[in-house]
């Protein structure tokens, strides 16, 4: 198929119309069948619950062209599983394994003329949703959900590309309280953020590092995204919190830096180590990898390196995790699920997944 008429290079962050969207309802205690259409809008009745009590969670992934001509999909199981620990803490019926990776296929292949060309930079986001749309004027659950999968060619998420960010500490906001729902992907989180995300760039800066709500000294993550640092003695450490998403992309980068030898860890990170880095970064889905080149903190300044040059080992690990979703290099822990042609079996590059296409 051929390619969608774009300026695939020059994509930013955003949403764009595409052909078709797969919609799936609950009622009574099961999921339907998926209804694929090209509506972009949703009829909601004004007392659901996702516009009174915020039932709704969602997941973000992509999908990729590889050196090979394939499209891929990065570690969409770790995405279904997390979509279903977001459904459980805000008492939504959890969309089976299955059943997403299925649907996840189904609008890919339904879309697959936009998915950005190997070697222009951009993807194919893909955004599965799940929200309460029963009418509640109570504080409880729904009676009816909805769970929609649809996508978006998406170029870089930061204008910049792969340069450094410059973040700001905040400590007069907080994201996420301990033992609430900070570990879960629910929109009330990124609501929750704005406000300190707004005003940080208000101020000069690219975004927040927000410190654990409780104590006020432990790193917990930047804006929307996970944060890592590069130690001086050649360390990978990343926050150990229950308050922040598990990001699927700062878990495959724990595990290439264990190769790379950076004996990565998980721990409390105490803020005024920031001064200790010799790199520092943020980590999502959206951008993989965003190198930091300075974080402020009261009225001291922690940069790393010159401050607008990406440190070695954060491009180190950049180009890894991209030359594996790329196809450029072997996938040796089948992180990739290929996209087929409508009607054939989905499979990993290392050949140990394989899901049949069904009714969902």
């Amino acid at each position: 198929m051929e390619p969608a008429k774009m300026d695939w290079p020059n994509l930013d962050f955003g949403y764009r119309k595409t052909d078709a969207n797969l919609r799936f309802t609950w009622k009574d205690g099961a999921w339907s069948e998926g209804v694929m259409t090209q509506e972009e809008t949703i009829p909601l009745h004004m007392a659901s619950s996702c516009l009174h009590y915020g039932q709704e969670c969602f997941e973000g992934l992509k999908a990729f062209s590889t050196r090979d001509g394939d499209v891929a999909l990065f570690r969409i199981e770790e995405n279904a599983a997390r979509m279903i620990e977001s459904c459980k803490r805000i008492l939504m019926p959890p969309v089976p394994k299955e059943m997403f990776i299925n649907a996840v296929m189904r609008v890919v292949q339904a879309n697959r003329h936009y998915v950005p060309p190997y070697g222009t930079g951009a993807s194919l986001y893909v955004r599965p949703l799940v929200i309460g749309i029963g009418p509640r004027i109570g504080v409880r659950p729904a009676d009816e959900y909805l769970f929609i999968v649809f996508v978006t060619p998406v170029g870089p998420y930061f204008k910049t590309g792969f340069k450094p960010v410059h973040l700001v500490v905040e400590e007069s906001m907080d994201r996420a309280a301990p033992l609430g729902v900070g570990n879960a992907k629910v929109g009330g989180n990124y609501a929750a953020g704005m406000r300190a995300s707004m005003g940080a760039k208000e101020r000069g800066f690219t975004e927040v590092l927000y410190l654990d709500a409780k104590h006020k000294k432990f790193i917990d993550e930047s804006g929307p995204a996970n944060f890592f640092a590069i130690t001086k003695d050649g360390q990978y450490i990343t926050p150990k919190s229950e308050s922040i998403l598990p990001s699927i992309t700062n878990k495959s980068l724990i595990t290439l830096a264990d190769q790379m030898g950076l004996r990565p860890e998980r721990r409390q990170i105490a803020v005024d180590e920031i001064f200790d880095f010799a790199e520092a970064g943020c980590c999502g889905t959206a951008a993989v990898i965003t190198p930091v080149g300075s974080i402020t903190w009261r009225d001291r300044k922690a940069t790393y390196g010159d401050g607008e040059t990406p440190g070695e080992y954060s491009t180190k690990l950049y180009k890894q995790l991209r030359a594996i979703q790329l196809g450029e290099a072997p996938d040796t822990h089948n992180w990739l699920t290929i996209v087929p042609d409508a009607g054939n079996e989905p499979t990993t590059t290392g050949g140990v997944f394989s899901t049949k296409t069904v009714s969902c």
